[in-house]
């Protein structure tokens, strides 16, 4: 079934496959266990992991994700793969519900591995992902940023989101919202 640019090849939760012709988005799945590993670096770790993966954390969390497509919950986290052979390069993560976000609003989180850096993909990703939360229901994408990482903000920028406004009581920390409304994505 190909849809105004973006083919999904199975509607089936864990077999959900998103292309743009660059990259693929399909979930995360036990045996990428060892590229994340290995893909991690110190800005993964500081933006998005919360301190450096073990091979036994890794596992657990992407058995979790499995488990939520499986269930249909909240969290749908997408290995993001390049080349005829899917060699995963990073991960983009969509949350459905997560504290801060209001009724309809998806959170967006994404990084790729430091050799795939600088080519586009993470903007790719996340349009792909982000038009597959508009099919889910989403009504606006988030992407929260750290006000030091740059590149991520360029990334959301791209990607059609524009700055907003941190909902108050997020826990203390400050990042940058950018927002992109899903209502009327293709």
């Amino acid at each position: 079934m190909v849809r105004s640019g973006f083919d999904i090849e199975d509607r089936r939760m864990h077999e959900v496959k998103l292309s743009d012709g660059t990259i693929t988005l399909s979930p995360l799945r036990l045996d990428d266990v060892e590229a994340h590993l290995a893909g991690e670096d110190e800005l993964l770790v500081r933006c998005l992991n919360g301190g450096p993966g073990t091979r036994e954390g890794v596992e657990a969390y992407f058995r979790h994700c499995w488990e939520q497509w499986g269930t249909g919950g909240p969290l749908r986290a997408f290995g993001i793969r390049v080349s005829p052979d899917e060699t995963l390069a990073g991960t983009v993560d969509l949350r459905f519900a997560k504290e801060g976000l209001a009724p309809g609003q998806v959170n967006v989180a994404y990084g790729l591995y430091p050799s795939w850096r600088g080519r586009g993909l993470a903007t790719r990703a996340v349009l792909l992902a982000s038009h597959y939360a508009a099919t889910e229901g989403g009504e606006e994408a988030v992407i929260q940023v750290d006000p030091e990482n740059r590149a991520s903000a360029a990334v959301a920028r791209r990607a059609g989101f524009s700055p907003g406004e941190q909902p108050p009581g997020n826990g203390g920390a400050r990042f940058d919202w950018y927002i992109r409304d899903l209502r009327d994505d293709p």
